[in-house]
């Protein structure tokens, strides 16, 4: 996990020009270009091997891209690194925390490993911005999947970076966590956090993007809003039926309204 601050940048968050990647003789990205505003979500789609990770970790500094530029909250990664890791936060597909400790226990740790200021005061602000509150004495080990992911988010923000990358944050984890992660991922927008998403399903990209990008054998093949990738298909023909229920509707329905701090 990294984190930090920075100098806020005049332009988009994210621009990445040219981008290749080659392993040898597999070419994972062959080309990329994309920009991310600022203060958006911007999913990243596409099918596992598709080079959503391999974007991630070049951006965030940890694999070096074979040509093409990119930059960062301005920063260059391939010369600035050091002010590109102050400026985001990564949180990759597994929940980077300490079970052992409690769920402030990790904030606080977080927290004084940043040295910041009051480390228990910034921990209790995250645990109530995450709908935490009430589990935050207990071990992370007692904790849904849900509930980890969401403090592994939480984790991720102490020194209030400007960019955050989630990589498939949501994979693994059952229908309830997932809309539960969602939640989170509104939130940190909404706070005014750039967050780039990657992920292979697409009602979260659906659910949660301000813009989308589809990645497919190395290349960015479509990239615009909700409703400008709906313009790509023919124009739907009217119907009159009777609405069904989604699943979603079914789940929430039989689950119920349920208290986020649950065990």
């Amino acid at each position: 996990m990294l984190a930090g601050m920075s100098i806020p940048s005049t332009g988009p968050a994210i621009h990445v020009r040219g981008l290749e990647k080659s392993y040898k003789d597999l070419r994972v990205l062959r080309g990329v270009d994309l920009d991310v505003a600022a203060g958006s979500i911007f999913a990243l789609l596409g099918a596992n091997g598709a080079g959503k990770t391999t974007i991630v970790r070049i951006l965030s500094t940890l694999l070096r891209a074979d040509s093409g530029t990119a930059r960062v909250d301005g920063f260059d990664v391939a010369t600035q690194g050091a002010e590109v890791r102050a400026s985001i936060s990564l949180t990759g597909q597994f929940a980077a925390v300490d079970q052992i400790l409690s769920g402030r226990e990790n904030l606080v740790l977080v927290a004084r490993l940043r040295h910041l200021r009051e480390p228990g005061a910034v921990a209790d602000g995250l645990l109530a911005r995450f709908s935490l509150t009430g589990a935050g004495a207990r071990r992370v080990a007692t904790y849904s999947g849900g509930m980890r992911r969401r403090l592994d988010i939480a984790m991720s923000l102490i020194g209030s970076p400007p960019v955050i990358f989630l990589d498939e944050p949501t994979a693994g984890l059952d229908p309830e966590a997932r809309l539960e992660v969602w939640q989170a991922v509104r939130t940190l927008a909404e706070g005014g956090t750039t967050v780039l998403l990657t992920t292979q399903y697409l009602e979260e990209a659906e659910h949660l993007a301000d813009r989308i990008a589809i990645l497919h054998e190395g290349r960015i093949i479509v990239d615009g809003t909700l409703a400008e990738l709906r313009r790509l298909l023919p124009p739907a023909t009217v119907e009159y039926v009777e609405k069904q229920p989604t699943l979603e509707d079914v789940f929430l329905a039989v689950v119920g309204a349920k208290g986020r701090d649950r065990g």
